[in-house]
C-alpha cells in the first residue's frame, strides 16, 4: 500500500482553493455503468472558503463550511453544493472579514473596538465557532454537520439549506463533542467530549441519545450521560477525535496531546491566541486507555498504559474470549500531527512538502489487546492468549498493564488514514476489511483496501489524482462483507481531465465501476455519509 508515485506538478494544491457554491444541482459525465441499486445522496463536508477579503485563513481546519452533495438515482449523477450558513460564515460574509476565531486562525477584533472593549469580551465569554466543516451525520429524523465545539448544524439533505444551529450544551453536560459519533442499527447516538466533572476538575462524558419515539419529539431532549471517564490531568483535558464501541463496552483513548485550558480561558479574547495556540504535548504521559460498560456505565479501574502516539481515527473495536480488541490509526510520538497541516505547509511544492512530512510524527496502523480478566499472579507476564495477534499485554508488579501493538501496517510517511468497514454489519464486531485513504507525505493519493487478518492488499491509484474518504454502501443483496462498492470524491487537475470527479469502485477488489464527472473543481472534503432513499 506504499505509494511510489511523485507529484512534482504539485496538483494537489487545488483541493485548497475557493469555491463558489452553486444555484442548482450540476449534471455530470459518466463513464462505466453505476448500479441500478444505487439510490441515495453522497454527502460530504470540508472547507470551500480559504479567504475572506485579504484576510486568509492559516489552517487546514479553518475554512468556512462546504456541503456537498453528490445525488444517484437510475444510473445517473447530479451535483450540488452549498455553503453552510453558520455564524461564522454569515457573520464573515456580512462583515467582510474573520470574525470568529477558527481553528488555526485568530479573528482580530473590529478596529473600532480599543482594549477595554476586548476586555469586555473576555468576561462575556469566548465565541466559540459553528464552522461545522468535518461530517455529517442523522440524529433523529434529522441531519447535522458538525465540527468539534458544542455547536452542530441541523441541515436540509434534500436541498442543502441551513435549518438551526444546535447548542449541545443545553441538553447535556459537555464541553464539546467529536465529530465521530457511532451511530446503533436502531438510530441510537453515542458520542464523548470533555466537561467538568467532581470537584471542577476535567473528565469526559460520554452521551447517548436515543432514538426517535413514538411521540416524534426531538432525541435530543432525551440525551444524557452515561460514562464520565477521569481525566489524566484535572485542568488538561486530552484533545479527542473519536472513540471506539464493542457490544458492551465503550474505550477511550487518552492522548498525550492536551489542550491548556488557563491559556483558552485568558489569553484567547485579550492576547489573540487561538485553538492551535492552546495545545501541548505531554512528553512523559504517554498513552492512557480507559474502559466502562456500557450496559452499566460502571468505569473498569485498570491501568492500561502505551507509549506515546497521536490519535485521531478508531477503524474497529470488539470483544474475544475475555479481551478487547482495538485497531486504529496511529502516528508516533508525543508531537501534535496538526501542527504539520497549515496551509502553507499543505501548499508548498512537492519536494518541499516532502521534507516537511519528514519532520512530523509517522504513521501506523495497530491493533491493541485489552485483557479484561486479570490476576495478580500473572505479573510480568503476557496475559493475552489469542493466537491470532503479536499483541502484548504485560501486568506490572504496580498493577498498571503494559500493552505494545501488533502492526497491521506502516510504511515511512506513508498512511492509511480515514478508515472505513461495513459499519452496519461489523461495527463492534470481528470484522475481516477495512478501507482507507492513503496519504502520501499528507498527500490524498490512493484508495487502500487491508485484510487485517491475512494483511492482504488492495490499491486504487492514478496519477495527478487525489481521492477523499471512501465510503463503503452494501450491495442489498449482500452475503459477504466486502459485499458492496466505494464512493470517493476525486480532486483530478491533470491537464486533459475533468477537474474533479465522484469515483465508484468495486468494495471487492478496488476495480472502477464507473465515474460521474464534474465541470467545477472540488475541495477537499473531510467525512461525510450516504444517505438511502
Amino acid at each position: 500500500m506504499v505509494s511510489r508515485v511523485e507529484h512534482p506538478a504539485s496538483g494537489y494544491k487545488k483541493m485548497f482553493d475557493t469555491v463558489e457554491e452553486l444555484s442548482e444541482p450540476m449534471t455530470t459525465h459518466i463513464t462505466g455503468t453505476i448500479p441500478q441499486w444505487l439510490k441515495g445522496s453522497l454527502l460530504r463536508c470540508g472547507p470551500g472558503l480559504f479567504e475572506v477579503g485579504s484576510e486568509p485563513f492559516y489552517h487546514l481546519f479553518d475554512g468556512q463550511a462546504l456541503l456537498h452533495k453528490f445525488e444517484l438515482k437510475d444510473g445517473n449523477a447530479t451535483y450540488f453544493r452549498r455553503f453552510i450558513r453558520t455564524d461564522a460564515y454569515v457573520r464573515a460574509m456580512t462583515e467582510k472579514r474573520i470574525v470568529i476565531t477558527e481553528f488555526g486562525t485568530f479573528a482580530y477584533p473590529d478596529p473600532c473596538k480599543n482594549i477595554f472593549s476586548r476586555f469586555f469580551t473576555f468576561f462575556n465569554g469566548i465565541e466559540v465557532t459553528d464552522n461545522a466543516l468535518v461530517n455529517v451525520y442523522p440524529i433523529g429524523e434529522d441531519f447535522y454537520a458538525c465540527t468539534e465545539t458544542n455547536y452542530i448544524t441541523k441541515i436540509d439533505p434534500q436541498t442543502l439549506e441551513t435549518v438551526k444551529k444546535v447548542d449541545l450544551c443545553k441538553y447535556v453536560s459537555i464541553n464539546g463533542v467529536t465529530a465521530h459519533p457511532h451511530i446503533e442499527n436502531d438510530g441510537t447516538v453515542y458520542n464523548i467530549g470533555n466537561c467538568f466533572g467532581k470537584n471542577f476538575a476535567i473528565a469526559y462524558n460520554l452521551i447517548k441519545i436515543p432514538p426517535i419515539q413514538a411521540d416524534k419529539q426531538d432525541p435530543l431532549n432525551r440525551a444524557r450521560v452515561v460514562v464520565q471517564f477521569p481525566c489524566s490531568d484535572r485542568c488538561k483535558p486530552s484533545y479527542v477525535h473519536s472513540f471506539g464501541m464493542t457490544d458492551k463496552y465503550f474505550v477511550f483513548v487518552e492522548q498525550p496531546v492536551k489542550i491548556n485550558l488557563l491559556k483558552f480561558l485568558s489569553s484567547w479574547s485579550l492576547w489573540g491566541a487561538n485553538y492551535m495556540d492552546c495545545f501541548e504535548s505531554h512528553e512523559t504521559m504517554g498513552v492512557w486507555f480507559h474502559v466502562a460498560s456500557k450496559k452499566t456505565g460502571e468505569y473498569k479501574n485498570v491501568k492500561y498504559r502505551t507509549s506515546a502516539f497521536n490519535l485521531f481515527h478508531h477503524i474497529n473495536t470488539f470483544e474475544d474470549s475475555g479481551f478487547i480488541i482495538l485497531d486504529l490509526c496511529c502516528w508516533k510520538g508525543f508531537e501534535f500531527v496538526y501542527n504539520y497541516l497549515y496551509l502553507a505547509d499543505l501548499r508548498k511544492n512537492w519536494e518541499e512538502l516532502k521534507k516537511n512530512a519528514f519532520k512530523a510524527p509517522q504513521p501506523e496502523m495497530r491493533r491493541y489487546v485489552l485483557p479484561l480478566n486479570i490476576s495478580k499472579e500473572d505479573v510480568g507476564k503476557n496475559i493475552i492468549t489469542l493466537s491470532y495477534t503479536t499483541a502484548t499485554a504485560i501486568l506490572r508488579s504496580d498493577g498498571s498493564i503494559w500493552l505494545e501493538p501488533e502492526v497491521l501496517f506502516s510504511g515511512p510517511r506513508q498512511a492509511f488514514e480515514f478508515p472505513q468497514i461495513n459499519y452496519k454489519k461489523c461495527n463492534g464486531k470481528d470484522y475481516t476489511y477495512v478501507y482507507g485513504l492513503g496519504l502520501n507525505h499528507f498527500v490524498p493519493d490512493r484508495i487502500c483496501k487491508l485484510n487485517v487478518k491475512t494483511k492482504e492488499t488492495w490499491v486504487w491509484q492514478e496519477p495527478e489524482t487525489y481521492p477523499s474518504e471512501a465510503i463503503f454502501v452494501a450491495h442489498p443483496n449482500a452475503t459477504e462483507e466486502d459485499d458492496g462498492i466505494l464512493l470517493t470524491v476525486v480532486v483530478s487537475p491533470g491537464e486533459g481531465q475533468k477537474p474533479a470527479f465522484l469515483l465508484i469502485l468495486n468494495a471487492k477488489d478496488l476495480t472502477e465501476i464507473a465515474r460521474a464527472e464534474v465541470d467545477t473543481n472540488i475541495p477537499i472534503t473531510f467525512h461525510g455519509m450516504y444517505k438511502k432513499d
